[in-house]
């Protein structure tokens, strides 16, 4: 049966009980907010936290009292949780993923001699391949992540997951990343390198090197000799690479590891986290707990214009002319949004109700009238999805 998060539980088990908690969802609804958050919330519970996130706003470094976000480990200044009143009895540390910073460490982990790990790092394609092919910084995310997940200074780990069209591409990116390194194409190249490390095609049959000479003509032979030392080179560290990503695979399956998804009441938001979560059960992954961010409180029957004069006077506030009417128009509109929003996640909730197995948590997190842009804000989120 599915769980609907209370004011006594929220997500609070999940902080508990898991090493490691991945935040899920498309871009605008308030994922890296959310992370930062849980952070807060599992360290004022002593919890030494690490926050690792990969694209973050400005706006969420200065909630957290630091310039600016950077690609090594920063913990907070305890004195500033002080200074705005958010008792935290852990500690908690934040990091942007550096993609080149994390392929060069794991190809100097994996390469068999100090040598072949300067000619990968050297290697023109590679300078490319590690900062802008598609998927690599899915695939050194949950690398960085596997990293972490066992570093005893942190009690549990908080993933901001990349800013991708397709939210869940990180789940597929190790074995993609593979499969462009093992497919009939690289193979060929490889073929193609003599022990001498000199291209060459005499060693392909007429197909395949048809094919590679076709390649040569558009982009020319020295392109063609730089991919396949480049091949023959991370050929020398592909098996170790291999097991890597069943590791990391595995790793994203295991039981200390936590998924939340997040979304806002918007139609879209709301299909895009149901597609989500039904991707996630055909991983065999759970799907923990959602959140909505920013929803509308839907009021009951308001108050006549007459009783709202009567304590806009008492209130002694001075708000100006037609004060009653203004404020009744204003919770008008908020308790019509609110109903919009309820309809809007009815989908959403009955997908939860309907599962066999259950044990989602569900939190709905107010749309607070003011922006997150300081610690004691951010606790307020913090206090709302993990009470206590």
């Amino acid at each position: 049966m599915t769980q609907r998060s209370s004011p006594a539980a929220g997500l609070s088990e999940l902080l508990e009980t898991r090493r490691v908690i991945l935040v899920v969802g498309v871009g605008g609804v308030g994922k890296t907010t959310t992370t930062a958050a849980l952070g807060l919330a599992a360290a004022r519970r002593g919890k030494r936290v690490l926050c690792l996130t990969i694209d973050p706003a400005r706006r969420l470094a200065q909630s957290l009292g630091i310039e600016e976000m950077k690609t090594e480990a920063q913990t907070i200044d305890p004195a500033l949780f002080e200074a705005a009143g958010v008792p935290v009895r852990g500690s908690m540390t934040v990091m942007m993923l550096d993609t080149k910073g994390t392929f060069d460490g794991l190809i100097a982990q994996l390469s068999p001699t100090p040598e072949k790990r300067e000619q990968i790092l050297n290697n023109v394609l590679y300078k490319y391949i590690s900062t802008s092919l598609a998927g690599t910084q899915e695939y050194m995310a949950m690398e960085k992540l596997y990293a972490v997940k066992g570093d005893p200074s942190y009690d549990i780990v908080l993933l901001d997951t990349p800013p991708t069209p397709n939210a869940l591409e990180f789940l597929d990116a190790p074995e993609r990343l593979v499969g462009a390194i093992d497919s009939a194409a690289t193979r060929w190249m490889v073929q193609a390198v003599q022990s001498s490390g000199k291209f060459s095609l005499n060693v392909l049959a007429k197909s395949a090197a048809a094919i590679v000479r076709g390649i040569g003509k558009v982009s020319g032979s020295g392109f063609l000799e730089q991919m396949a030392g480049f091949i023959g080179e991370i050929n020398a560290v592909f098996g170790g690479w291999k097991k890597r990503a069943d590791e990391v695979s595995a790793a994203l399956r295991g039981p200390d590891v936590a998924y939340v998804l997040v979304t806002t009441p918007d139609p879209l938001a709301v299909r895009e986290v149901m597609f989500f979560a039904d991707r996630l059960r055909e991983q065999q992954m759970r799907r923990d707990a959602f959140v909505v961010n920013r929803v509308h409180p839907s009021y009951g029957q308001l108050p006549g214009a007459g009783e709202v004069e009567e304590a806009v006077a008492r209130s002694g506030l001075g708000l100006g002319p037609d004060a009653a009417g203004r404020l009744r128009r204003a919770a008008e509109d908020e308790s019509r949004l609110g109903r919009m929003d309820a309809l809007h996640l009815m989908g959403l909730e009955a997908a939860l109700e309907d599962e066999a197995t259950g044990g989602s948590l569900l939190a709905h997190v107010p749309a607070f009238p003011f922006d997150i842009h300081d610690l004691s804000r951010l606790a307020k989120i913090a206090e709302v999805l993990a009470p206590g």
